[in-house]
């Protein structure tokens, strides 16, 4: 049963309040209702929120007739003591001044705002956001909202209806994948790039339409909570589409062997260091010297943790890997501090790998495959999968009831650990 409050209802997921002025007030008002979104979904805080209204409420409806009392005598003696009261307008709006003037009653026709454009709140949304995301996450959303603000950023806001959203929904379902790997679309709108697309005989995948659909939805709804909006409109609007997973390719061994073969100087030790560690591009680039920690008899462990350099994906990224007897070699030749690969960005990284495999013809992987391959290789060896998973980063999968699983165990030693990593081979 949903909770109820007195002067507030919910809609969609956000608790609004209204409260009618008495009759005598509102015409002093110039309006006949409070009217305020709680900015809340939650029944507590929405509960005290209201609370205040109705405070405030009782303190204008009290001035607002103490002020009228004031002026309510007879007719000559208001023209002796009010000369400007020569209409009932004048002294009604006389008496919106001096509430005013007073601070605690704001009236609708003096502190009415032009309604904001959709580019004006959309940009202070990719403010907030990008203060909140990491670069790669905000730079998702600051493209599907650009996309949105380049055909609809001077709308004004409270024309956002469901016709935008399926009109909006149709255009980018007619985006080419090129657009993002042509120079010439910098820049360009919704529009443009569409005209662009059409050129083309193929689209992006139903997958990338729903990203973009989806942070498109989380603006809207942003915009709902702030007060912009009463509702999303575009929740009506049904994604037709079929979504099909693409997980990554998990490379055999004979491409592996490819791939060291080829011996690329940038790639290989970054590239060694994913296939015998599971890490993920960003971990691996993101490693520091002081980041290796020795165990004596156990030999060396790599510690996967935020620093200055990266943050981590999930807070089940963070763990402790033992360093591949294959990977001494390698890092006794990196920066005997700092940064392990101070020259190497996730992006330069995957940008590179992309050349390495398309010389090599191995357009199926991507420099994830690596870390896939790592993965395969324990199962293929009998790890138990949440024995992976804590050395991938990944969460517990042993139980249907995660939660209670990882509250009541430690996790596997150190000494299982090593003997996991140890398993691992190179294809020869």
């Amino acid at each position: 049963m949903s909770a109820q409050i007195k002067y507030a209802y919910l809609k969609g997921h956000t608790w609004l309040y209204r409260r009618h002025y008495p009759k005598d007030v509102a015409l002093v008002l110039g309006h006949p209702v409070l009217k305020q979104s709680l900015k809340t979904g939650d029944p507590t805080a929405a509960r005290a929120r209201a609370a205040e209204l109705n405070a405030q409420f009782e303190k204008t409806v009290s001035q607002a007739r103490s002020v009228t009392e004031c002026i309510g005598v007879a007719p000559e003696s208001a023209a002796e003591m009010l000369p400007w009261a020569q209409s009932s307008a004048n002294a009604i709006g006389h008496l919106r001044a001096a509430l005013e003037a007073s601070g605690s009653v704001k009236f609708e026709a003096k502190m009415r705002r032009p309604v904001p454009s959709v580019r004006e709140v959309g940009r202070t949304y990719l403010d907030l956001r990008s203060n909140q995301l990491r670069p790669s996450g905000f730079k998702s959303v600051r493209y599907s909202v650009g996309l949105f603000l380049s055909k609809y950023g001077r709308l004004p806001v409270t024309d956002l209806n469901r016709d935008v959203g399926r009109e909006f929904l149709g255009l980018v379902a007619q985006l080419s994948p090129i657009i993002g790997k042509s120079e010439t679309t910098r820049g360009l709108t919704l529009t443009q790039l569409v005209l662009f697309s059409n050129q083309a005989n193929v689209t992006i995948t139903p997958r990338t339409q729903r990203r973009i659909w989806s942070q498109v939805n989380h603006f809207i709804d942003w915009l709902v909570y702030e007060g912009h909006l009463e509702v999303n409109p575009f929740l009506s609007v049904r994604f037709e589409p079929k979504v099909r997973q693409q997980p990554y390719a998990v490379p055999t061994d004979e491409e592996v062997r490819r791939l060291l073969g080829h011996n690329d100087p940038v790639l290989q030790p970054v590239l060694l260091t994913c296939l015998l560690t599971g890490m993920r591009a960003g971990e691996a680039v993101g490693l520091l010297r002081q980041d290796l920690v020795n165990k004596a008899n156990l030999g060396s462990f790599i510690h996967i943790r935020p620093n200055e350099v990266r943050l981590l994906k999930t807070d089940a990224a963070e763990r402790m890997i033992p360093l591949h007897s294959a990977l001494d070699a390698v890092f006794q030749h990196l920066p005997a501090e700092g940064p392990l690969f101070p020259d190497l960005t996730v992006n330069l990284v995957t940008k590179r790998f992309a050349r390495v495999r398309e010389w090599l013809t191995l357009d199926r992987l991507v420099f994830h495959s690596p870390r896939k391959w790592f993965i395969t290789q324990c199962e293929r060896t009998g790890v138990p999968e949440h024995w992976t998973a804590s050395l991938v980063g990944h969460k517990s999968a042993r139980s249907e009831n995660g939660i209670t699983y990882g509250i009541y165990s430690a996790g596997i030693s150190d000494e299982q650990k090593r003997s996991i990593v140890d398993q691992i081979r190179l294809p020869q």
